[in-house]
């Protein structure tokens, strides 16, 4: 089995997630949606071939009624489909993530003639999704399709990559400038991670690479142990999935706190 995890610029109009719902057909186990970032997560999980199906199928579905040029939001993106990632579940599956990786995003240049940009692995260079949003139509060309983008669509991302953790902290009486300072202190190899405004909140915003080292505990430690006078942590949030490895990992007395469950586990949706 392998994972996509389908990162779509749009997060308010329900009725139209609903229909990018169906198109994601069998293998959709999870749909995040963030109004204040504008942007969805869909996590699909199948076989190799019903998951390029079902990929295609979403894709082709929000290329067709979604227009960059009217798109806000406080995250960062460049395209109406921003990044889709390929993840092996198994550990005899990455070469086949890598291959899932190079057939969508030569299908998006030649289909659309949007331009995909490759991430992860790729003649024995790694290339990170930072490295890509960073250098794009500068020194970075596209690796498919045309050499600009368009307004409507934007450009693609797609990726291979280990499992990684989504998760948020939002705090509420912390500045925007002191939540800056707050994902700059745990930002390390392990993680990755942004400040946002998002209303009346802010957010810290992180990617854990490794969650089997630096887990959600830890960073949610370290920000505690961090705020400023009068300022608290709201809530924890998980984006998407994560394998039952990683939640197992945590205190279970601190599931609650720290967003997780045994429902949101990739191994309960399938």
């Amino acid at each position: 089995m392998l994972e996509c995890v389908i990162n779509i610029s749009e997060g308010r109009n329900l009725d139209l997630l609903d229909d990018l719902d169906a198109a994601a057909g069998h293998s959709l186990r999870d749909r995040h949606a963030d109004a204040f970032h504008n942007r969805s997560v869909f996590t699909l999980i199948d076989d190799p071939e019903g998951l390029q199906r079902d990929v295609r199928a979403l894709i082709t579905e929000a290329f067709k009624v979604l227009d960059l040029r009217t798109h806000e939001g406080v995250h960062p993106r460049f395209g109406v489909v921003d990044v889709v990632p390929f993840v092996a579940l198994a550990p005899d599956e990455p070469s086949r993530a890598i291959e899932l990786r190079d057939a969508t995003a030569r299908w998006i240049g030649e289909t659309f003639d949007v331009p995909a940009f490759l991430y992860g692995p790729r003649d024995g260079v790694l290339r990170t999704l930072p490295d890509v949003r960073r250098r794009a139509f500068g020194d970075l060309a596209p690796d498919y399709g045309p050499s600009a983008s368009g307004p409507t669509l934007g450009a693609v991302a797609v990726g291979a990559r280990p499992v990684l953790i989504a998760w948020n902290l939002w705090l509420s009486g912390v500045s925007r400038d002191e939540t800056r300072a707050l994902a700059k202190a745990v930002r390390r190899p392990e993680v990755r991670s942004l400040a946002f405004r998002a209303g009346e909140h802010t957010q810290v915003s992180c990617n854990l690479i490794d969650p089997m080292v630096v887990g959600p505990s830890f960073v949610y430690d370290e920000v505690a142990a961090r705020l400023p006078e009068g300022g608290q942590i709201v809530r924890a949030e998980l984006v998407g999935l994560l394998p039952r490895s990683v939640l197992d990992r945590e205190d279970r007395s601190r599931w609650s706190q720290l967003g997780l469950s045994e429902d949101q586990t990739i191994e309960s949706r399938l």
